[in-house]
């Protein structure tokens, strides 16, 4: 199923857009006097890097040599650039040098690829799964491009699927794949090529067992009976009777079974569910990322970290990642969380939600699922406080609702020409001036004046700020 040209590519549009870098260089004329530039392929597993090295080999014509970083050497790597020089300086040709898990070679083994890198023996496209910054040396970024991959979206990974069905190359439509399955598939793939392919071949053969099963002779040899002349007359004639009756129970043994097949006398295997549940041997969760599920497990999953029951908390965690949610979108519901319902009584709860967030973009999936479960755990069990979220809800209330003002005359700003003829500053009192640095002053505008927005509860920290806070009041107000 590897795709020939960079049409034939799933995903990846903002890399492939016309007079992009790697349209220009699969375009590019293949003589070794035309010039193209080395390019850094860095994305998650799966998102077509190979593919697209092996795509613009084709599509330009040029000479390509693959080496993994695994198992190649320098000594492998200068036998490279010698031969890629010959090729260019007797037949005029090229050479494309495909360099996969290049974040495995040493610096010294990098250093090796810098002369036919900067002397253009070869054009370098290096595939990577980490951070090239950390992982490639300075001169070789320096004298290449940095492409980012971005994993598979649904509707990518759905078609990659649909055309492995149908394609020569792949099942060559000897199986259909049922909905069910299909979205299983492009669920469980996570943005991964590989991995929903993978998924469908193993899927695609479970199915083929289950109907070659299902066609197997009896072993009591119903099969084996064989009848006169006159029997198979009486067996025909009364088809017409029984006939409806036996297929409808046929169908359902065979449904029952796994074996299904598809109606219309077409009996190529069907790919269910199940079949992907046995290849993967991992049961499928009913979750769509577009639907009801997806909304119902994150509200379950914030509800429970409100209501701190850690436990349930952790398992709609754990029902999320094994559905091949978002973790991003996890964490972001995790900061969110942290400030909607711990706010204040523990302040500590932002910095750790952000900092989840922060480190699963960082180290990504799957161990992105260990930062998420420490801010998941913190977030349930410490204590918590909606008065924040609560007072800021009140104020908008209040804007919205044309309760607002001017701001008072000593708050307004004084700084430009004309700004104190109009009385802006007068009488203010710098705070600071104070031994305890709060004065008496009226802060809100004339309209709400005495308005309270903020209400500390009496949980965790915010304990504090609420007596703290009624000293302030009863200053402000000249108490």
């Amino acid at each position: 199923m590897r795709p020939t040209s960079l049409d034939e590519v799933a995903g990846q549009g903002h890399l492939l857009r016309p007079g992009s870098p790697l349209v220009t260089l699969a375009g590019a004329d293949s003589s070794a006097s035309v010039s193209a530039v080395s390019v850094i392929l860095w994305g998650p597993p799966g998102t077509g890097k190979t593919t697209l090295a092996q795509a613009i080999a084709r599509s330009s014509g040029r000479r390509f040599v693959e080496l993994s970083a695994i198992t190649a050497g320098v000594k492998d790597v200068r036998e490279v650039m010698q031969e890629a020089l010959t090729q260019r300086d007797l037949y005029g040709q090229s050479t494309i040098l495909f360099l996969d898990e290049i974040h495995r070679f040493t610096k010294a083994q990098q250093d090796a690829l810098l002369p036919g890198v900067e002397n253009g023996w070869v054009v370098l496209i290096a595939a990577t799964t980490e951070n090239p910054s950390f992982s490639v040396i300075s001169p070789l970024l320096s004298r290449s491009l940095l492409l980012t991959l971005r994993p598979l979206g649904d509707d990518d990974l759905g078609a990659l699927v649909d055309r492995a069905v149908t394609d020569p190359r792949g099942l060559a439509g000897g199986v259909v794949l049922s909905a069910e399955a299909r979205s299983a598939l492009v669920r469980l793939a996570s943005g991964d090529a590989r991995r929903a392919l993978t998924a469908l071949e193993a899927a695609a053969s479970v199915a083929a067992d289950d109907a070659t099963r299902e066609d197997a002779p009896h072993p009591d040899g119903a099969d084996a009976d064989t009848d006169g002349p006159e029997d198979a007359d009486a067996d025909d004639a009364g088809a017409d009777d029984a006939g409806a009756d036996d297929a409808d129970a046929d169908d359902a043994d065979a449904d029952d079974a796994g074996g299904e097949t598809t109606a219309d006398g077409d009996d190529r295997p069907v790919i269910t569910g199940d079949h992907i549940a046995q290849a993967v041997d991992r049961a499928l969760l009913r979750y769509d990322r577009q639907g009801d599920e997806h909304y119902d497990v994150i509200s379950a999953f914030i509800k429970s970290v409100r209501g701190s029951d850690v436990d349930a908390a952790v398992h709609y965690l754990a029902r999320m990642i094994e559905a091949g949610e978002d973790p991003r979108f996890i964490a972001r519901r995790l900061v969110i969380s942290a400030a909607e319902d711990i706010g204040l009584a523990d302040p500590q709860a932002l910095q750790i939600a952000v900092a989840a967030a922060d480190a699963v973009a960082f180290i990504g999936m799957p161990e992105g699922r260990i930062p998420l479960a420490e801010a998941t755990v913190y977030l349930a069990t410490t204590a918590k406080s909606n008065a924040a979220y609560n007072a800021i809800n009140a104020a908008i209330a209040d804007v919205r609702a044309g309760g607002f003002g001017r701001v008072p005359l000593h708050l307004r700003d004084a700084h430009y020409p004309g700004a104190k003829r109009l009385g802006h500053g007068k009488g203010y009192k710098y705070s600071h001036d104070s031994d305890i640095g709060i004065v008496a002053q009226q802060y809100l505008p004339d309209e709400l004046r005495g308005r309270q927005y903020y209400q500390p509860t009496s949980h965790g920290a915010e304990r504090d700020v609420s007596a703290r806070l009624e000293k302030i009041r009863r200053i402000l107000d000249g108490g």
